[in-house]
């Protein structure tokens, strides 16, 4: 079993950078493919970024392509979401997964998630 704990989100105005971070407690992430996903009301959930086990391929959603930066750190059994140049319609709750194929779905375990807020 894969527990995620998440943290960094918060307030930030329009413009502005959050750094989220997802941490494994249980069992190393190293062997996973890791994700962001986010969620915001009255909309379904839908990939942002992700990135493979050894770090050596990444991918993007088109909406946050060019302002987020996925990255990991195996030693540190977490993954990093850097948001910068963020806009109102990033509003939403981040949530980070694991999975065990490189994908933009089927992933198994998921954090609680962490609510970020872009202010205009």
């Amino acid at each position: 079993q894969v527990q995620l704990v998440e943290s960094g989100g918060g307030l930030v105005q329009a413009g502005g950078s959050l750094r989220l971070s997802c941490t494994g407690v249980g069992r190393t992430l190293s062997l996973y493919t890791m994700a962001w996903f986010r969620q915001a009301p009255g909309k379904e959930r839908e990939f942002v970024a992700g990135i493979t086990s050894s770090a050596g391929t990444t991918d993007y959603a088109d909406s946050v392509k060019g302002r987020f930066i996925i990255s990991r750190d195996n030693a540190k059994n977490t993954v990093f979401l850097q948001m910068n140049s963020l806009k109102p319609e990033d509003t939403a709750v981040y949530s980070c997964a694991a999975s065990p194929f490189w994908s933009r779905n089927d992933y198994t375990y998921w954090g609680q998630g962490t609510q970020v807020t872009v202010s205009s």
